[in-house]
């Protein structure tokens, strides 16, 4: 009889316990996740596209959309923190991250960076080159490190969408100097409905020739190239000058770098091949890390009858295209935290893996704003058969 009156008095109490830890667990829970969005503009009131944004002291950020538009997501410890946007050609933007989530319009204005090099110290186009192939161990993060990327693959057919992967990827990288990435792990993805018709597969997943195509990282042939001085920028205070190399035999090969007058370091490489671009920011110690890299890859395919029916043409050929997209969302050079499996991707076309469906990962990432380009993209993918893309992915992805 006491055994039960204890229980009958304990039960309201232990309730009552109970429900304030949900509560003030909740509470904390909610804390621990802040939500950055804004615009990146010019004084001008032009969007500034992959700028760098984040917490260099920590490896935290991510690049701005074509439409300069960002997202990134910080915990509670982020902020006394300083937020740092910074962009070729414009003086670094600082603000904590607290008084950034004061602003009542969230968008912040870079001031262009004027830049006055000293003619004196001018070098030969050449000699910047080769200055900056020579620096390259000290001017690049070149310990083992994790890149944490989103990667996503657009394909089109006819010039219309037919076909996205995304995916969340960590990648072993000893930077500018290795010629490839050393480990890849697909640790999330999903996939619309594959509307294709010419499927294309490349084997083995497509973020290896973030590495694999980079000019930079094969190895430069400076003698291959006439080498010009096309321009003058700036990056974070260091004067910036602007080389292009156009190929000596192949005229229609070329490539640009972005290189530190004083530092040597290499802060942005485009190339003729893929029409490829890769930006690089700083990190805590001063060395530069990818920040984000786009490629497209477009040929136009022979196709048979009953394709151009299908695709209502009467052309024997049709114009196919991948567009690739890599953000860099965070970086983890403590050899202890660095955990990156081996996996499939190595042999598989990156729509061909399969990878288990956790809608709730993806409904708490840090994924980028969708820009003009994605907007229509997702478009075209839902009018073919009136699907929404939230649907497909539901559907396809298990």
């Amino acid at each position: 009889m006491m055994e039960m009156l204890l229980r009958t008095n304990l039960q309201p109490k232990v309730k009552l316990v109970l429900a304030f830890l949900f509560a003030f667990n909740s509470i904390v829970f909610a804390q621990q996740k802040i939500e950055l969005e804004g615009v990146v503009k010019d004084e001008n009131g032009y969007e500034v596209p992959y700028a760098a944004i984040g917490i260099p002291s920590k490896y935290l950020g991510t690049a701005t959309t074509e439409d300069g538009s960002f997202y990134l997501q910080l915990s509670e410890s982020n902020l006394s923190d300083i937020l740092e946007v910074s962009s070729i050609g414009y003086v670094t933007y600082k603000i904590k991250v607290e008084d950034f989530l004061k602003l009542e319009e969230k968008v912040l204005i870079l001031k262009e960076d004027i830049v006055s090099l000293d003619e004196v110290n001018i070098l030969a186009p050449g000699d910047y080159v080769k200055n900056a192939i020579k620096g390259a161990k000290n001017t690049s993060l070149g310990t083992s490190h994790q890149l944490n990327m989103l990667y996503r693959r657009f394909s089109t057919e006819a010039g219309k969408s037919r076909f996205l992967v995304e995916h969340y990827i960590k990648v072993l990288d000893r930077g500018l100097t290795s010629p490839q990435y050393a480990r890849v792990e697909v640790a999330e993805g999903r996939k619309s409905a594959d509307y294709r018709f010419i499927k294309d597969k490349y084997p083995g997943h497509q973020v290896l020739n973030v590495a694999n195509t980079n000019p930079f990282r094969k190895g430069i042939n400076q003698k291959s190239y006439n080498w010009k001085k096309i321009g003058d920028s700036s990056y974070d205070g260091e004067d910036i000058v602007i080389i292009e190399g156009k190929g000596k035999k192949n005229k229609w090969r070329w490539i640009k770098l972005y290189i530190g007058v004083d530092t040597k370091g290499i802060y942005k490489i485009e190339s003729s091949n893929l029409n490829s671009v890769w930006i690089y920011k700083k990190g805590p110690n001063g060395k530069l890390i990818l920040s984000y890299h786009n490629r497209v890859w477009a040929k136009d395919k022979p196709i048979n009858k009953m394709q151009q029916r299908l695709l209502n043409t009467s052309s024997d050929k049709v114009p196919v295209s991948y567009r690739h997209e890599a953000f860099v969302l965070g970086v983890e050079t403590n050899k202890k935290k660095i955990k990156i499996g081996n996996y499939e991707g190595y042999k598989k076309d990156m729509g061909d893996i399969e990878i288990k469906y956790n809608p709730n990962f993806w409904n708490n990432f840090s994924i980028p704003p969708e820009t003009a380009f994605y907007k229509k993209s997702v478009k075209e993918l839902e009018s073919i058969y009136g699907v929404p893309l939230e649907s497909q992915f539901q559907s396809v992805n298990k």
